[in-house]
Formats: C-alpha cells, sequence, structure tokens
C-alpha cells in the first residue's frame, strides 16, 4: 500500500474532524429535539393542583384561547381557573376524565388520552381522525368517543365517523361501534354506510343510546353490551344525552335540509315518546350535556350556553371563548 501524501494525511484528517462535527450536530439536534418533545407533552398536561377533586359538581370546559381545560367559576379572573389539560375535546364523571387530541400531520390522527381524578395520565392511544364527541358514564367505567375519519362536519353530505367504546374495568375496548349487531325495523340490518356517533352511557353501564347513520337518515338506536346488540328506536335523533334520572333523552333534530342552523335542540320523553323542542332556536351542532335534571349546556358561537330542557326560559351565556362543557360529578356506582 503506498504511503500517504502529507496532503493526503492533512485531507483524511480534515474529513474525520468533519464527519465527527455532523455527528455531534445531529446528537445535539435530536436531543435538543427531544427536550423540545418533552417539554411540548408537558405543556399539555395539567398543571399541579388542577383536579377534577376541587369540582364538587362544578362546570368545567375548553378555553379556546389556550385549548386548555379550566373551571368555570364566577369569581375567578376572567370567569374561570386555568390549568387543565390540552384537548380538543373533553368529558369527565365518576372521577374519571377523557381527553381527545388532535395530533399534526396527514394523515388526521389524534390522541385518546385517559385521566384520572388527579388528571393523571393512566392510558393513552393513537387513533385516526379528528377529534369530535366524547362521554364517560356516570360510574367513570365506561368511555366513548368519536373521530371523523372524513370530513369534518356533521352538516356535510358526505362523511364518515369511527366511534369506539372502552370499558376500563374489564379493559376491553371496541375500536369501531359497527361490530355491533344492529336491529333496523324489526331484522338484523346490513349496509357499508352504518356510521355510529355521539354515545351516551346509561348508570348502569350496561345500556347506551347513540346515533346510526345509513342510507341518507339518522336513527336513535338503544344498545346492551352484554346481550352484545343495537336496535333502532326512531328516526331524526342525533347525538343523544340522557338524562341524570334516565327517563329523558336531549338530541339534535335536523328541521332543515340546508347548511344554515340545520338542527334544533329537542328533548324526548322515553316513556311518553313525546318530544319537545327547548327555547334555543339557533342550530346547534354539539352534544348537550344535563348540568342537572333541569338544564342543558352546550358549544355554540365559540362559547358555552345553557337552556331549560323543559322548553321554557331563553338561552344564557355561561362563558365566552369556550367548548365542551362538562360538570365533574363523583362516582355513581353502576
Amino acid at each position: 500500500m503506498p504511503a500517504l501524501t502529507g496532503t493526503s494525511a492533512r485531507t483524511r484528517v480534515w474529513i474525520i474532524v468533519l464527519a465527527l462535527l455532523l455527528l455531534g450536530g445531529g446528537a445535539t439536534a435530536y436531543t435538543l429535539r427531544a427536550a423540545s418533545g418533552r417539554e411540548a407533552a408537558a405543556a399539555r398536561t395539567a398543571e399541579p393542583g388542577f383536579t377534577l377533586a376541587q369540582g364538587g359538581g362544578a362546570l368545567y370546559a375548553r378555553d379556546t384561547a389556550t385549548g386548555r381545560v379550566a373551571r368555570l367559576d364566577p369569581s375567578a379572573p376572567g370567569g374561570r381557573v386555568a390549568g387543565g389539560p390540552a384537548c380538543d375535546r373533553f368529558h369527565a364523571a365518576g372521577g374519571t376524565a377523557l381527553c381527545l387530541q388532535r395530533r399534526p400531520g396527514v394523515p388526521a390522527r389524534s390522541y385518546v388520552i385517559v385521566l384520572d381524578r388527579q388528571l393523571r395520565e393512566v392510558r393513552r392511544m393513537g387513533m385516526p381522525g379528528i377529534p369530535s364527541r366524547a362521554r364517560v358514564s356516570a360510574s367513570g367505567n365506561m368511555l366513548a368517543w368519536t373521530m371523523f375519519a372524513t370530513g369534518d362536519s356533521y352538516a356535510r353530505s358526505s362523511f364518515s365517523t369511527r366511534t369506539s367504546l372502552l370499558d376500563l374495568h374489564t379493559g376491553y375496548l371496541i375500536k369501531n361501534m359497527e361490530q355491533i349487531p344492529l336491529t333496523l325495523g324489526g331484522e338484523r340490518y346490513h349496509a357499508p354506510d352504518v356510521n355510529y356517533w355521539g354515545v351516551s352511557f346509561a348508570a348502569d353501564d350496561n345500556r347506551f343510546y347513540a346515533t346510526v347513520s345509513t342510507g341518507g337518515r339518522t336513527h336513535l338506536v338503544e344498545g346492551d353490551m352484554a346481550k352484545w346488540s343495537a336496535r333502532a328506536l326512531r328516526e331524526n335523533v342525533e347525538c343523544p344525552s340522557l338524562s341524570p334520572d334516565g327517563t329523558r333523552l336531549a338530541f339534535k333534530k335536523r328541521v332543515s335540509e340546508g347548511p344554515e342552523d340545520p338542527w334544533r335542540l329537542y328533548v324526548y320523553d322515553l316513556a311518553t315518546g313525546r318530544e319537545h323542542p327547548v327555547a334555543e332556536r339557533r342550530g346547534i351542532d354539539d352534544q348537550a350535556l344535563w348540568t342537572d335534571g333541569a338544564t342543558l349546556a352546550y358549544g355554540y358561537g365559540g362559547g358555552v350556553w345553557s337552556v331549560p330542557a323543559d322548553g321554557s326560559g331563553a338561552p344564557r351565556l355561561l362563558a365566552p371563548k369556550a367548548s365542551s362543557p362538562t360538570v365533574a360529578r363523583p362516582a355513581s356506582p353502576a
């Protein structure tokens, strides 16, 4: 092998030095990116001391300016106490919280994050789609969430959803509710365009209500987890929300085929089959929340509003620049 000339030796030394610098720079950049990622993750979690345990039935909502969950408190500056996790959709009950976080990038993906009473993360799952609906049962054991798979609005004629169920007691996850056998018109029903969304659980953690869309129509369905079945009860019901006493459902009813205010909020009595509109006459695209047995809360126009469930009164603004209202009630045993 011929001996290296001085020039060749110097060239090789510089190549080695340059390689070491590049490797060092890459390691530094990786370290900085990792640290930045950890800081970003920390910025999306609840601050110490901000918990559901403080609630005692308090109303929480997502602050749209920051994307973080806040506790509504008229005596606090701005009418709210900040410090919760960053969520695109949020719901809590029975000492359990469900936080849906949209992840950046294409195709659309999100995190489904389960939090305890202290709002500490206990489980995280990556799911495809855009966060749409989130619900926790009164016991805190059953969770449901809906993601838009295509499109981003229920007002559009073409969209697809994927709704999942998680039983925290058993750990059983149903990734897509379309697996549940559906009875429509008294017969077992199969169709490729079946979509579920807007789940609401009964107090026993077994029965649930939800929306099913197929053939251009929406249906209210009642599901039974133990029997692994769902049956359609009636048409033109979306995003049902069961009252605390289990006797009534608040829901969106389509009243117009046009894009302007296509829905009105209604309340349906399960025993009598009677329904009535509430005093909110604007088009509400949200799954209403029962703050108690007589009042509904919902998002509209960038704020959280309330209205009596019996059709009396008038809408009242609870919190501007807010969404995803939820009441942190103590656990109700299933």
